[in-house]
C-alpha cells in the first residue's frame, strides 16, 4: 500500500529538518556500476558516499552520526 499524503508530508519534514543533501555528478554509465557493485557487497550508494566521506574527514561513526553545529 503506498504512503498516504500525510505520510508523505511527515517524511519530507524529518529528512529536512535532519538532513542534508549532495548532489553527486559522475560520467555517464558510472551510476549503474556504482550501484552494481554496492549492491554485490549488500550496500547502498548513499552508505558508500557516506563512509567515504566520513574516512575522509577522520570521523567516527558516533561522531558523524551528530547533528553538526551550526
Amino acid at each position: 500500500m503506498p504512503a498516504s499524503k500525510a505520510q508523505q508530508r511527515a517524511v519530507a519534514k524529518y529528512m529536512s529538518a535532519n538532513y542534508d543533501e549532495i548532489k553527486v555528478r559522475v560520467p555517464k554509465g558510472r551510476k549503474a556500476e556504482i550501484e552494481a557493485a554496492v549492491q554485490a557487497e549488500g550496500g547502498s550508494v548513499n552508505g558508500l558516499i557516506n563512509r567515504l566521506l566520513r574516512e575522509y574527514l577522520q570521523k567516527s561513526e558516533e561522531a558523524w552520526n551528530e547533528k553538526a553545529p551550526g
